[in-house]
């Protein structure tokens, strides 16, 4: 697997920028999505957290 890796992350940074230069309204979504993701995961691991104690 370790020889397929370099390759993998330079594939997946061309299809980003591809998607970024062709459909930067939709890119944008899913970034906002992603991020929106990212911090609704760490609100609710902060509840959790919370709830702990």
């Amino acid at each position: 697997m370790h020889r397929w890796k370099p390759w993998l992350i330079r594939a997946a940074i061309a299809f980003a920028a591809f998607y970024l230069l062709t459909k930067p309204a939709n890119a944008a979504e899913a970034v906002n999505a992603l991020t929106d993701g990212v911090f609704h995961g760490a609100n609710q691991l902060a509840v959790f957290l919370n709830h702990l104690v």
